[in-house]
């Protein structure tokens, strides 16, 4: 009996830890997700990098988000993506086409909300140090899946401004090798988005094909 209470003694102790590592982690993202959660929208602009050494990827480009609620629009390099909360269209130039999706169907794609709220579900954290960011200073946390084998990334590392409590970039770790880098070059806070900006206009795509998923 001794022993079994030895043992739950240290399981207690180790995961006491474990959440006392964590505790300065969450405090930060609950206080990032508080300032999130009070905007009515939000405007982003970011560098974004793609690399895989083993398949020779290496792509740079620039991208914009506008964010109101659960409607999206972002343009990435040549792509659009424009949500109104319910249907997905993803504006593809190279193929001219457009692939159209239900919403709730948009879990595994990335955009500007999920970009600046991914750290809410799915994810263990861990605090890791602070640095510098450009001369700012800065968190580093580090997300892991809670479900490995059902996620596309092992490893997500956030830089937190400690002043302005925004995320400064976000590097997201692909289990096939590929790691994407986003930098958050402007970010504004409630400014007036017009709804028309979430409404997919087929007339301004002529030639582009609607491809229902």
């Amino acid at each position: 009996m001794k022993s079994v209470y030895l043992l739950l003694t240290v399981l207690f102790l180790q995961v006491g830890t474990v959440f006392s590592q964590d505790a300065k982690a969450q405090g930060i993202l609950d206080k990032l997700s508080t300032k999130m959660k009070t905007m009515k929208s939000f405007y982003i602009e970011f560098n974004a990098s793609i690399k895989n050494t083993e398949n020779g990827t290496n792509e740079n480009e620039t991208g914009k988000g506008w964010v109101k609620g659960n409607k999206f629009y972002a343009s990435y390099g040549d792509n659009t993506i424009i949500s109104n909360g319910l249907k997905t269209w993803t504006i593809i130039k190279e193929e001219r086409s457009v692939y159209e999706s239900d919403a709730t169907d948009d879990e595994d794609g990335l955009n500007p909300k999920k970009l600046m709220t991914i750290w809410e579900t799915g994810f263990k954290n861990k605090f890791d140090h602070e640095d510098k960011l450009n001369g700012e200073a800065v968190y580093v946390i580090n997300l892991f899946p809670k479900v490995p084998a059902k996620a596309e990334y092992h490893t997500i590392i956030l830089y937190i401004s400690k002043t302005e409590n925004e995320l400064k970039k976000a590097i997201l770790k692909a289990k096939d090798g590929t790691v994407m880098t986003y930098s958050m070059t402007k970010f504004t806070a409630n400014p007036e988005i017009d709804d028309k900006k979430f409404v997919f206009d087929k007339t301004k795509f002529p030639g582009y094909p609607v491809i229902k998923d």
